[in-house]
């Protein structure tokens, strides 16, 4: 029997590395730490070692697509697949930063949602029947959402949304905050929910793929929110600590065996919320 094996996007800190943490005490197979710089995943690596946990690292920059061509290669080689993909990495500017709001925009949809695309083009055939992917949202994707035009929020909301008519749309975004459009264009005044809205919904358009075009292989994806949890992200007063952000990502990525839901759904506290 081949070993399992997971792979946690942009864990080398944070939320990520509190997921490797608690998956290396709670899956029985190998656990890799996946980070840009190769000296911050060692160190995340040489951190869980002293606590007794034993995961692995490989470089992982998913806005470079041949790092992710590069990872996808080795874990099919090694593993033949991987068992539970966890797109962590994300980024967001701080509410006081004064960069214009069209090159925020941008930058964050290039990596939350352009960029974890990118990985789960190349990792979603790589998962194993009976596999977990889970997509690291938030919290802001549904209070976004409700900020959207009633046009928008169907198009997000409905059953039949293509994955091609879904980057049109996070581009549009894009496009027009640029030009300081995107309110009269139905968009909230909130790139991070933007992306997030777009890491939910892809969330869903996969899950419908993988029924219709794996329907047998048992695979689960969701788009989880993690909490408002303290990291470089939110604000150090956040209730939350890492290890307990982790804890609905790693409920998602741990289903049990033959589990047929959640699937498709946006989860929150361990409990599937409304879209």
């Amino acid at each position: 029997m081949s070993t399992k094996v997971a792979v946690v996007t942009g864990s080398n800190k944070g939320i990520g590395l509190a997921i490797v943490r608690a998956l290396c005490k709670q899956f029985n197979g190998d656990v890799y730490v996946t980070s840009r710089d190769v000296g911050r995943g060692e160190e995340a690596v040489k951190t869980l070692n002293s606590e007794g946990l034993k995961p692995k690292f490989h470089q992982l920059d998913i806005n470079d697509l041949n790092s992710i061509k590069n990872a996808a290669a080795y874990f099919k080689g090694k593993y033949g697949g991987v068992d539970i993909l966890i797109n962590n990495a994300g980024i967001a500017f701080k509410a006081s930063d004064t960069t214009p709001f069209g090159v925020q925009a941008e930058v964050t949809l290039r990596t939350n949602f352009f960029a974890t695309r990118d990985v789960l083009t190349h990792f979603l055939p790589l998962v194993k029947a009976g596999g977990r992917v889970v997509n690291v949202s938030s919290m802001l994707s549904a209070s976004g959402l409700k900020q959207c035009s009633p046009e928008l929020q169907q198009r997000f909301r409905s059953e039949d949304i293509t994955e091609d008519e879904l980057v049109a749309l996070m581009q549009q975004f894009v496009d027009e905050a640029k030009k300081g459009e995107h309110k009269q264009g139905g968009w909230p005044d909130m790139s991070y929910a933007v992306s997030k809205i777009g890491v939910t919904v892809l969330s869903t358009i996969h899950a419908r793929h993988l029924s219709t075009e794996r329907p047998k292989d048992g695979i689960l994806i969701n788009a989880c929110c993690p909490g408002w949890v303290r990291t470089e992200i939110a604000a150090p007063g956040a209730p939350k600590s890492p290890d307990e952000g982790a804890i609905t990502p790693v409920y998602l990525a741990l289903l049990a065996p033959g589990a047929t839901e959640p699937h498709g759904k946006y989860v929150s506290d361990k409990e599937v919320q409304p879209w």
